[in-house]
């Protein structure tokens, strides 16, 4: 793909997997404050978590989350009914992809994950 803007750092990283424990409002906090802090990626707000509570397809149910970087954001979704999550990562700042961010993933969050 064409980079449209070579002039604008920017990186991205969509880290996704399926998981194994309970997912509540706190775990998606911890999710998201800990991979920022694992990758030295500052945060100038707390995570924002919403939970659509019934509003939409019972299979897409779960949590829409993200967490403001100075250099960008975080994004984390999580289908709870399929126990199935994605982070995407954009920075305008470049960050270590090997081996924090593809091993962050909490172990309890960490069955089947991969980043690309």
């Amino acid at each position: 793909m064409r980079d449209l803007a070579p002039e604008i750092l920017r990186q991205r990283l969509l880290i996704e997997g399926y998981y194994s424990v309970s997912v509540d409002r706190k775990e998606v906090e911890g999710f998201l404050t800990g991979i920022a802090a694992s990758l030295e990626l500052r945060t100038y707000g707390p995570p924002i978590v919403h939970e659509p509570g019934g509003i939409g397809k019972p299979e897409n149910q779960g949590f829409d989350a993200f967490i403001p970087l100075i250099d960008s954001g975080i994004s984390l979704y999580v289908w709870s009914a399929r126990k199935f999550f994605a982070a995407v990562l954009f920075t305008c700042k470049s960050f270590d992809v090997s081996p924090r961010a593809r091993l962050y993933a909490p172990p309890l969050w960490r069955s089947g994950a991969r980043a690309s």
